[in-house]
């Protein structure tokens, strides 16, 4: 019973790990025409160096929660024993499935937000570290030539 929910959670949590992986891969690296760019991409690399510390401080919580909900989860089974009888046994398990899914449930809304966060910081970054330098034209901005 316990086996499979503990084994969903494990791959769950891998795979969330191997995505962020790939993702901080891809995030660090810097294109080979940025390094020319000069004071700008020094600001977006020191705003992305907070946004990826912020990013690992939230996986780490989110992790946390995980693991206090699994602990939550072993010392319900192991009061399950404390049934006196079938019915009492019938209650707590329903019970600690119901309060098993309820915690599952929150902790993907909560990532779920997480990332819906990450997503628009993420872009809005990207957005601003790609931005023409104040001053300088952005060169789809050319005005049509006067008739």
């Amino acid at each position: 019973m316990f086996e499979q929910l503990f084994e969903n959670l494990r791959q769950a949590v891998e795979f969330n790990m191997r995505m962020q992986q790939e993702a901080y891969k891809t995030w660090f690296g810097a294109p080979a025409s940025a390094k020319d760019a000069g004071e700008p991409v020094v600001a977006v690399k020191k705003e992305f160096a907070e946004f990826a510390t912020d990013v690992v401080k939230k996986q780490r919580e989110a992790v946390e929660a995980q693991f206090s909900a699994g602990l939550g989860v072993v010392e319900g089974a192991f009061h399950l024993t404390e049934a006196k009888n079938p019915e009492e046994l019938r209650d707590r398990t329903v019970e600690l499935w119901r309060k098993t899914f309820d915690t599952q449930r929150e902790l993907c809304e909560g990532q779920m937000r997480v990332f819906q966060t990450v997503v628009v910081r993420w872009t809005d970054l990207v957005t601003k570290g790609f931005a023409p330098p104040k001053g300088v034209a952005a060169p789809l901005a050319a005005k049509a030539p006067a008739a």
